[in-house]
């Protein structure tokens, strides 16, 4: 009891506060996401995500070089398919020369120990910019698992080292997994997003990949009947419970700061690794009060992605990776 017990003294200075941090991040943390596009020599910039870039392929070898120099090993790509290649039932995304199944090979030949994650969903494909099917409005589910499946098999066969299912159909991680097995891919991994919320932070992300939903008669009009309603927590431990009995082997929350109570349930409740994703609107709106002198960048970025950390997160997605390792020095 005070004045014996005095926690001051445990902050008194930068090396004690070093010595007793209870959480600290590292590169090995990080998830990159990585917009990858056709055509050569293209490092494009996002206009909404400063200093984000979409590549081609040739860039998307450096960057995936620098990465690795940098200590960061892990990636999750995403595709922007040109509109001539997008219709309802995402065929290209079978095309085993595909943008993706390309991308795949690219970063394994340009490092081959790094993992390699793939974003499987429609909504790059999609010419009504859904993770489904639609049909007179309404998103299929289980036609739209089949062609997700099918996605997934390609990707493991192209080298990926886990898929990503980001569209919240119900099934598609148990369909997932019977298919690698039966295929014999034993080994490739699955991170479901299992708690994605329909949230408005996702608007710069479909900027970048040109993958927001259509506005047009008997289309609906955002993603509200398959992604969660953001005013929910017990179906978030549900969805994820479910997930990992059909296979999954980490699991995914999305987006990251406003659901960090989230984060904390899961990570309770669950005993695989709970990765969370720091979304393109997050990304945003650091940089963008940055530009206008309202808060100081790095400090704020730090202190978020240590919250993650903090609320139980094992594996941060975050546009931020490359700025916050430079900053570890």
């Amino acid at each position: 009891m005070y004045p014996l017990i005095r926690n001051r003294r445990l902050r008194s200075s930068e090396a004690i506060r070093h010595l007793v941090r209870e959480t600290i991040i590292t590169p090995s943390d990080f998830l990159v996401p990585l917009f990858v596009v056709e055509g050569k020599g293209i490092k494009e910039e996002i206009a909404s995500m400063p200093n984000y870039y979409r590549l081609s392929l040739d860039n998307l070898a450096k960057e995936a070089k620098e990465l690795w120099k940098m200590g960061l090993c892990s990636v999750l790509l995403f595709v922007k398919v040109p509109d001539n290649l997008k219709d309802n039932h995402g065929s290209e995304a079978l095309n085993e020369n595909g943008l993706m199944q390309l991308a795949i090979k690219t970063v394994k030949n340009a490092c081959p120990d790094m993992l390699v994650m793939t974003d499987v969903a429609l909504d790059p494909y999609s010419s009504y910019g859904h993770d489904g099917i639609v049909s007179d409005g309404q998103i299929l589910n289980d036609e739209s698992v089949e062609v997700l499946t099918e996605m997934s098999v390609s990707h493991a066969k192209a080298g990926a080292d886990f898929v990503a299912p980001s569209d919240m159909m119900d099934g598609r991680i148990l369909s997932i997994r019977e298919a690698l097995e039966d295929e014999g891919y034993i080994n490739t991994g699955i991170m479901a997003y299992s708690a994605k919320y329909a949230s408005a932070f996702y608007g710069p992300f479909r900027d970048a990949l040109d993958s927001a939903p259509v506005t047009i008669k008997n289309i609906p009009k955002d993603k509200s009947t398959y992604q969660m309603d953001f005013s929910n927590r017990f179906e978030a431990i549900r969805e994820t419970q479910m997930d990992i009995e059909e296979g999954a082997d980490i699991v995914m929350v999305k987006p990251g700061l406003c659901y960090l109570d989230i984060v904390r349930e899961i990570k309770n409740e669950v005993d695989v690794p709970v990765a969370v994703y720091q979304v393109s609107g997050e990304y945003a709106m650091v940089k963008a009060a940055a530009e206008k002198g309202w808060l100081d960048h790095d400090s704020v970025m730090m202190e978020q992605l240590i919250a993650m950390k903090r609320a139980g997160a094992n594996i941060i997605a975050s546009y931020f990776a490359k700025d916050a390792v430079k900053l570890m020095g």
